[in-house]
C-alpha cells in the first residue's frame, strides 16, 4: 500500500532539489517530480478525504494539482532575499472552508529532508482574528485550558510560534493564560520521522494525530465564530 503515497524516492528527489535548486535542472527532472512527489501527494490527499470527516467536516481536502490542498512547488521570490525558485518540501494544507489563505485555521502536513511535522491551528492571524482569539482566551480561560490541556494533545503536540515580549494592551498580566495572550501564532506541531511518512498507514497516522488536536482547533473556530 505504501507505494500509493510517499516513499524514500520522494525524499531522494527533495534532496536532489536542495542541491540543484534551479529552473534548468527542475525542467529536466520534471517527470521525476510528478512521479515521486506530486502524484504520491495527490494520492495521499485523496486518501485523507474520508478520515478527515471524522475529525471535522469544515475543512477542505482537495486533491487537485493547482488550487487544492497541495501547496505549489514554486516559491514567491518577489520580496525574498533567497531567490531559489523551488520549495524543497511537500506542503499540504487542509484549510477551513471559510479561509482564503494560510492564515485561516487548518491542518498542515510538512515533509522535507530536514524535518517532517504535522501542524494544527492558525499561523499569523490577521489583526481582527488575532483580537478575537485573544478576547476569547481572556474571557474563557477554562475552555482554553481544555483546548491545550488534553492528555492526547499534550502527548503529541507542542505549542510554538512567535510571541510578543510584553502583554498586549488591555489584558491582565496575571491572567492564567498570560503567555498565550502574547502569542502572534496559535499553532501546535508534532514531529515525526521520514520513515513514518513512507508507511502505507500514513493517512491513518495523520488522522489519529489530528483527532488528538480536535478540541484545540474546535476552540479556535469557536473564537473566530466559524463552524466546526
Amino acid at each position: 500500500m505504501s507505494e500509493k503515497f510517499f516513499s524514500p524516492a520522494t525524499f531522494a528527489f527533495l534532496r536532489q532539489l536542495q542541491t540543484h535548486n534551479e529552473r534548468k535542472w527542475f525542467e529536466t527532472h520534471k517527470d521525476e517530480y510528478e512521479q515521486r512527489v506530486r502524484e504520491p501527494a495527490l494520492a495521499f490527499i485523496s486518501a485523507m478525504q474520508q478520515p478527515m470527516l471524522q475529525v471535522s467536516k469544515a475543512f477542505d481536502v482537495v486533491p487537485k494539482k493547482v488550487g487544492g490542498s497541495l501547496m505549489r512547488v514554486y516559491r514567491d521570490t518577489r520580496f525574498a532575499t533567497d531567490k531559489t525558485p523551488y520549495k524543497t518540501n511537500v506542503g499540504i494544507q487542509l484549510r477551513h472552508q471559510a479561509g482564503k489563505d494560510v492564515h485561516a485555521p487548518g491542518f498542515y502536513i510538512h515533509l522535507s529532508p530536514d524535518e517532517c511535522f504535522l501542524g494544527v491551528g492558525i499561523w499569523r492571524p490577521d489583526a481582527p482574528a488575532l483580537k478575537q482569539i485573544r478576547a476569547y482566551i481572556a474571557d474563557n480561560p477554562n475552555a482554553w485550558s481544555n483546548a491545550i490541556g488534553g492528555k492526547n494533545f499534550r502527548r503529541w503536540f507542542a505549542l510554538t510560534g512567535d510571541s510578543l515580549q510584553r502583554m498586549p494592551r488591555g489584558y491582565d498580566e496575571n491572567h492564567p493564560h498570560a503567555e498565550d495572550l502574547k502569542r502572534k501564532d496559535f499553532i501546535a506541531v508534532h514531529n515525526f520521522s521520514e520513515a513514518q511518512a513512507c508507511r502505507g498507514n500514513f493517512p491513518e497516522f495523520c488522522q489519529q494525530r489530528f483527532l488528538a488536536a480536535q478540541e484545540f482547533i474546535h476552540t479556535l473556530c469557536d473564537a473566530l465564530e466559524l463552524p466546526f
